[in-house]
């Protein structure tokens, strides 16, 4: 163990705490605590690219989160086991997500998913929103692909239902992840790639992404060229003051539920044979 590590800390609107931290766990996979309007980063190598990432997504959505950044080198501790005993399980429509240090839970539908690994844990809005929908629109005869699959974890909630999965991500990363989590489940995808809905050929009773607006509105016609007539389009990682961007994109299909968590909204849409 090294005598010193790094420390960045991030203070922001505690609405914003849960998807910062998802965004983090992309990028960076050791060690992030969350806390009352503030993220803790920590690392042996320094985290200046952490902010810098921060910076630049606050940018790309336009002012909606600020946030403030503290870095410091600091005399080591046992930060990981610190981490670990901050992350605690949740219950999400008929799934419970928790990290290898818990145990599994009855009577539910059981994911285990180690946030250090991977983005998307299932605490952040978005993800919540999208594994309700999921225990209500799956079925096991479904095909669904998971754009922007992240940790995999909604690709795994649909495998855990008996469908056929697909899942792509533009990030290496996440795609490496992805592969860890339904290994770590004993589950089997049945394709996953690295890059966007636009490299697949097939079509899909439920296309799930889970994207930020401007993303959805750019890929917005390959999503729908990828789903079914009749199928089902579950869109989420949107933040209500950029709803009406997503609204505008997918104006032609039919809007049959909105969710809302916190200040982050999850649209399921129908894909009408004549829409």
């Amino acid at each position: 163990m090294q005598k010193t590590y790094h420390e960045l800390t991030i203070t922001l609107k505690n609405d914003f705490v849960d998807f910062i931290a998802d965004f983090i766990l992309n990028i960076y996979g050791e060690g992030v605590e969350l806390g009352e309007g503030k993220i803790i980063v920590r690392g042996e190598s320094d985290l200046t690219f952490v902010k810098d990432a921060l910076v630049s997504l606050a940018g790309t959505l336009g002012g909606s989160i600020e946030m403030e950044y503290t870095l410091e080198e600091k005399e080591n501790v046992d930060w990981i086991k610190t981490y670990q005993d901050s992350v605690q399980p949740i219950e999400a429509g008929n799934f419970y997500i928790f990290p290898s240090w818990y145990a599994p839970k009855e009577n539910f539908i059981n994911i285990k998913i180690d946030p250090t690994l991977a983005f998307g844990s299932g605490h952040h809005g978005t993800t919540f929103s999208c594994l309700e929908a999921i225990s209500k629109y799956v079925k096991a005869e479904h095909s669904v692909i998971d754009v922007g699959c992240g940790s995999g974890i909604l690709g795994l909630a649909c495998k855990k239902l008996g469908a056929k999965v697909a899942l792509c991500d533009t990030d290496p990363v996440s795609v490496d992840s992805c592969k860890e989590n339904f290994e770590l489940n004993s589950e089997n995808y049945d394709t996953l790639w690295e890059g966007s809905i636009d490299k697949t050929k097939e079509i899909y009773d439920i296309v799930i992404a889970n994207i930020i607006p401007d993303v959805l509105r750019f890929i917005a016609k390959d999503l729908k060229s990828a789903t079914k007539e009749h199928g089902l389009l579950i869109l989420s990682g949107i933040l209500e003051k950029k709803e009406n961007v997503v609204l505008e994109s997918y104006k032609d299909l039919t809007l049959i539920e909105r969710i809302q968590k916190d200040e982050w909204v999850t649209l399921i849409y129908k894909k009408e044979i004549n829409g």
